[in-house]
This record gives C-alpha cells, sequence and structure tokens, in this order.
C-alpha cells in the first residue's frame, strides 16, 4: 500500500459556491461531473498514483466543522493559498503554524460550506 489515503470527500451544501471558493484557493480549475446522484467537482490530479479528492452534492452529504481533518497539499510554501482563503468567502481558524522542522508547516480554515479543513507545506 503507497498511501493510506487515496480518495477524499468534501460535502457541499452550495455547490457553485464551494466550487468558486476551492478555485479561487486552489488557483485551479474543479471540473464537474454528475456521477449518479452526486454532483462532483474534482480536485486537481496528476493521475500518477498520488491522492485527489472531490467536492460533492449529494443527499446524505452534510458539512461539519466537527469531523475528519483533511490536509491539502499547499505547496512549497501554504502562505499563498492560505491568502486567499478569506478573499474567496473562508475564515482562517489556524494561522500558518509550524509543526515541527521536519514535518514543516500547516493552517486551517473554514470553508465556504462550513467544513474545517487544513494545508501543510514544508516551508
Amino acid at each position: 500500500m503507497a498511501n493510506a489515503i487515496n480518495w477524499f470527500e468534501i460535502p457541499t451544501s452550495d455547490f457553485e459556491r464551494a466550487k468558486k471558493f476551492y478555485e479561487a484557493v486552489l488557483a485551479a480549475e474543479i471540473p464537474v461531473q454528475q456521477m449518479g446522484p452526486a454532483m462532483m467537482g474534482f480536485f486537481p490530479y496528476d493521475g500518477e498514483g498520488g491522492v485527489s479528492g472531490a467536492i460533492v452534492h449529494c443527499e446524505g452529504y452534510e458539512p461539519c466543522h466537527k469531523g475528519v481533518m483533511i490536509y491539502l497539499n499547499g505547496g512549497d510554501d501554504l502562505s499563498e493559498m492560505l491568502s486567499r482563503v478569506e478573499p474567496a468567502g473562508g475564515k482562517i481558524v489556524q494561522e500558518k503554524t509550524q509543526i515541527t522542522p521536519d514535518i514543516g508547516y500547516m493552517a486551517t480554515f473554514n470553508d465556504t460550506e462550513g467544513n474545517k479543513i487544513s494545508i501543510h507545506s514544508s516551508n
């Protein structure tokens, strides 16, 4: 097993609002596809065995800030991504903080849907 995680889904209550938010924060397009009863917007993925996920709008999916913590890849320095959170409608709940010198940095925000998400970077 190369990765403990191979997929994640972030619930939305307003799919278009969430799509706009994540496109702004990630500075990337979120392609959309209807998959059965679920509307899904896909995070960037290189197709080389890395981990990806989607924002999802479907019955039974409910945003929450008390559930599982997901860490998005903040690139070389998460400060750039973090700087786009509040202008896109989110709220920073933990500023960039060093975990350890070897592990790097993390920050946490609430998205427009009420989910608590973290980002990680080496610098």
